[in-house]
């Protein structure tokens, strides 16, 4: 298109298709040249918003790269990798569960060689790391493997942080050794997303960046909502340091040194097959986040229920919840529910025990959709015998 004849929408296009085209190809570029694959590594505190990021990443259509995904969860039962994009194949997607920082580390190199041996399938890693691992030793592994080291390169860390909890995570105390996770991931970011702006005013944000900014002055602060991004921004950025991080974290390279969690943080999963109840769940629900809200960092949920063909998908922090239908079950796909609950001072048994109430068989009394008749408490009869009013089958009745 010569520039005298397009119009301004034009050449906007054609600058776009040709952006999007020397960032793929600065990818491969820099394959071919140092034959290593890039590594991006994203991080956060629990709830921030990563999935949701690795999601838009995954579904960005103009990036025209492939990615392989190392998922990393806390607890025993993983939910993320049941609510990553379709588009994800599902031969390059590994997933960890457990602290990949501390416990589970060994798991992670097993992870990059096995994900090597299909390096046709993929263009580049990301890694996901969870809310409370500390990021330092996940890109320690880049340096200190002699196998990863040739195999892989740490192309950048993104840190997303939650504008509404952010301060609180920052600022809490924690026991003498035990490190900040959210301080951690903060000071070793190569890019940091302040997530959830519409959650926080004009003065809380200048607040945060101005704190951000004193954890961490070389990182880029890039402002979002549902953690919307730009994935240029992201990948293919060439920024991790090592001399950088070795001026704040002369001791990085040790790996002698142990990561202590807080004790009292713990993870609570579970994971049934069959059918839930919606109308229990929706009260089960309810009453945690009465109880237990100041103490749940994260809670996150995949659910069968009964009489509807999409999944449930639930994520919440705190009080914060979001709950909606998304998805079909594939044909032939096992029907099962599984959730995780991490924070302070759970009580394991009654959280389990409260998720396994809501179970139901398959059949519904009514089919979704039936008009039925249903007892209302302003159409009751003194006697408490038969009502008016109607309602409709909704699904899990």
């Amino acid at each position: 298109i010569s520039q005298s004849s397009a119009d301004p929408l034009s050449t906007l296009l054609l600058a776009q298709l040709i952006h999007e085209r020397k960032m793929a190809e600065a990818v491969l570029a820099r394959r071919q040249k140092d034959k290593r694959i890039p590594v991006t590594i994203l991080t956060g505190f629990l709830g921030s918003g990563k999935t949701t990021l690795l999601n838009h990443i995954l579904d960005d259509p103009h990036h025209k790269l492939r990615f392989a995904i190392i998922e990393n969860e806390f607890g025993e039962v993983g939910v993320d990798e049941k609510i990553l994009s379709e588009k994800t194949n599902e031969e390059v997607i590994e997933v960890i569960n457990g602290c990949i920082c501390c416990t589970v580390r060994g798991d992670l190199v097993v992870a990059l060689n096995k994900l090597h041996s299909k390096i046709a399938l993929f263009d580049a890693v990301i890694i996901e790391t969870t809310g409370l691992a500390d990021p330092a030793p996940v890109a320690q592994t880049f340096f200190i493997d002699d196998d990863i080291q040739s195999r892989y390169v740490l192309d950048g860390i993104i840190t997303v942080v939650d504008s509404k909890c952010i301060l609180e995570r920052l600022d809490e105390d924690k026991p003498e050794g035990v490190e900040n996770e959210a301080v951690e991931q903060v000071a070793f970011a190569d890019r940091i997303l302040l997530n959830k702006v519409d959650l926080a005013t004009p003065l809380e944000l200048f607040a945060i960046e101005e704190r951000l900014k004193k954890i961490n002055p070389t990182a880029s602060i890039l402002r979002c909502q549902n953690s919307e991004v730009d994935p240029r921004q992201l990948i293919g950025i060439n920024s991790f340091n090592l001399d950088r991080v070795l001026d704040f974290d002369p001791q990085f390279l040790r790996t002698d040194l142990e990561h202590e969690h807080d004790p009292s943080v713990l993870s609570v999963s579970c994971r049934v097959a069959g059918f839930l109840n919606v109308t229990r769940l929706q009260e089960w629900i309810g009453e945690i986040l009465k109880d237990l809200g100041a103490n749940l960092y994260r809670y996150k949920g995949v659910l069968s229920v009964a009489g509807r063909m999409e999944k449930f998908v639930f994520q919440g922090v705190g009080m914060l919840f979001s709950g909606d239908f998304r998805g079909a079950w594939a044909p032939g796909e096992a029907r099962e529910s599984r959730f995780v609950f991490i924070g302070k001072d759970l009580d394991k048994q009654a959280l389990t025990e409260g998720f396994l109430a809501c179970q139901c068989t398959e059949d519904l009394r009514f089919k979704v959709g039936e008009k039925v008749l249903a007892l209302t408490g302003a159409k009751r009869s003194k006697n408490g015998g038969g009502a008016e009013g109607g309602g409709i089958a909704a699904g899990g009745d």
